[in-house]
């Protein structure tokens, strides 16, 4: 080589390549930037598998506007839709007391009360001057929760009882030695009513959210 780069001597100074520094900063951005994605990653699965983090914060106060379930009347459900009208309901008075005439005259006041009568006497020996309370509800099994339950409503405190092997609709009213006289009418009205009036049943509304 000749000029001012001439080589003098017997020795000749040892050429290095270059240091490749880009290349080295590159594979340094490149394994951080692979850090930061495999981060975010596991920091997205930890939210899944523990409920969402902030969403679970933000659904909080929506879980506070539960649905308000409250009493609402319906008619016709449930029970009450199977109980029939006294006019729907016969009724076979008999006396199993020692007075004469009660049979009647409480057969009278029920037909007044809008009941159907059937027969109308004394008791059978099964149950004659053998009731002790103010009588027994006698009918079919069918009418536990239908006929019974509205005859009651004429005679406080008396006895219902059913026979599985009875034919027929028609319901019973033993008079016992207990009887004074049917319920009065205001009250038995009022029970009827109750009796056959509309159940309450839940409705949902919802609650305001602030």
């Amino acid at each position: 080589m000749g000029g001012q780069y001439r080589i003098t001597g017997d020795k000749y100074p040892r050429m290095r390549r270059p240091r490749r520094r880009g290349r080295l900063v590159l594979t340094v951005v490149a394994s951080v930037a692979v850090l930061g994605v495999g981060g975010w990653g596991t920091l997205q699965l930890i939210d899944v598998f523990t409920g969402g983090g902030k969403q679970a914060a933000a659904a909080g106060p929506k879980a506070d506007c539960a649905t308000k379930v409250s009493p609402s009347a319906s008619a016709g459900t449930g029970a009450n839709a199977a109980v029939p009208k006294p006019a729907q309901i016969t009724v076979n008075v008999y006396n199993a007391t020692p007075r004469s005439g009660l049979a009647k005259s409480t057969a009278d006041e029920l037909k007044k009360r809008g009941f159907k009568i059937g027969d109308v006497g004394n008791a059978s020996a099964q149950f004659d001057k053998k009731v002790k309370g103010t009588g027994i509800l006698l009918g079919p099994a069918a009418s536990l929760d239908t006929s019974l339950p509205v005859l009651a409503t004429q005679l406080t405190g008396a006895e219902r009882r059913t026979e599985a092997t009875r034919k027929g609709a028609a319901v019973d009213l033993i008079i016992g030695t207990a009887f004074k006289d049917l319920t009065a009418k205001a009250a038995a009205d009022k029970a009827l009513a109750a009796l056959s009036g509309p159940a309450p049943t839940a409705s949902a509304s919802p609650k305001a959210c602030s």
